[in-house]
């Protein structure tokens, strides 16, 4: 059988795609997995093949209409989850083609697209295949998937479509305890969480846990000198104050630069899969990729959302009782200090995580969850 998978324009969109993807590729089936130039190393570097369906990147797709004027980011949190989705939906466009031509050569047999991947249902439609909607985090904003079908509006009308076509299953991430409330969407499959980030040549530290406490602070793999530097720069020189080893996980080329002046401090683009297990507690930006790896290590974490997306799923994992948020502009030194000491002294946010890791290790495996998605063939 030949499996395509779509990503989207960041290798956060890349990485939970991976463990099922790869165990189509060991169960002998032929993979392929797409999205925007950028991030085609982040699929070749998981040892899957990669293509491209576009130069641009997700930035040139949320800035710009179809026509390429300029579009600036809405202040308000609403529009922005709507803003993401059409842009989303414009990458969603300008795959089509590129993919149409690849199917011309080689013909999948079913389509898995990530969440934001709206290009997928489309395809499958016009290729008569099954498809696979793959969530790649807690949960997207609805709004999202409403901002999307603005956009493609004309191409539902093409394919006679009034919406996005209903997935043939729904492989979900989430564990069932933090999913949003409402009703489950059609065919649901929930599959474990595995962490499948890109590795690196371990170090003795990464593996051995530090004599005092060990604190991971990150603002996920997008940070350059331009996007979340000073917020990540920001919250380490924070959580110093505490005494603790820190970990900085941030790509190489800006790690030096994050961690001038401070003490005690490791940095770099790190197996967080592996550094996860030494640490004692994770300060980031929420993001959906960094608080499934958190929740699978059982480890507790203070969340500093970054994006309006970010909030209600950080909210869940607040009230389940294993993390603790702050919103952005309360994230002083003082609250940071604070909210991180009461992660490390009361036990109970540790005992919370620890049972929603628990819940995460009892859903299905991805080889498990690949016998389903060979049934729909």
């Amino acid at each position: 059988m030949r499996i395509l998978f779509l990503a989207g324009g960041s290798p956060a969109t890349v990485f939970p795609l991976v463990p099922l993807a790869t165990a189509a590729r060991n169960a002998g089936h032929e993979v392929l997995m797409a999205g925007t130039e950028g991030i085609t190393s982040s699929i070749s570097g998981a040892g899957l093949p990669a293509l491209s369906v576009s130069p641009l990147t997700m930035l040139d797709f949320f800035t710009n209409d179809k026509h390429g004027n300029s579009l600036e980011w809405p202040p308000d949190p609403e529009d922005w989850k709507l803003f993401i989705g059409r842009g989303f939906g414009r990458l969603a466009r300008a795959s089509m083609e590129p993919l149409l031509d690849l199917a011309r050569s080689w013909r999948p047999d079913l389509v898995v697209g990530g969440q934001l991947a709206f290009v997928a249902p489309l395809l499958a439609k016009r290729l008569g295949v099954p498809y696979v909607r793959h969530t790649w985090d807690s949960g997207e904003p609805p709004e999202a998937d409403l901002g999307a079908a603005e956009e493609l509006e004309p191409e539902f009308r093409e394919l006679g479509l009034d919406g996005f076509p209903v997935a043939d299953l729904h492989v979900e991430l989430c564990p069932p305890s933090l999913l949003p409330p409402g009703p489950a969407p059609a065919n649901l499959q929930h599959m474990r969480y595995v962490a499948s980030s890109p590795q690196r040549t371990l170090e003795p530290w990464m593996y051995t846990r530090p004599e005092r406490r060990r604190i991971c602070v990150t603002a996920g793999c997008r940070v350059t000198k331009d996007q979340y530097f000073d917020f990540l720069r920001d919250l380490a020189g924070k959580v110093a104050p505490l005494g603790a080893e820190i970990v900085v996980a941030a790509p190489e080329d800006v790690a030096r630069d994050l961690t001038a002046g401070l003490d005690n401090v490791h940095a770099g683009w790190l197996p967080l899969d592996v550094v996860a297990r030494t640490c004692d507690l994770f300060v980031h930006h929420a993001g959906g990729g960094t608080s499934l790896l958190v929740m699978a290590a059982g480890l507790p974490q203070l969340l500093i959302p970054n994006m309006p997306s970010s909030v209600a799923p950080s909210q869940r994992l607040t009230d389940f009782g294993a993390s603790l948020m702050l919103m952005p502009g309360e994230d002083t030194l003082d609250a940071v200090v604070s909210g991180c000491q009461e992660l490390l002294e009361n036990p109970s946010y540790t005992e919370r995580a620890r049972v929603v890791a628990d819940e995460i290790r009892s859903q299905p495996l991805p080889v498990d969850v690949l016998a389903v998605v060979e049934e729909l063939v």
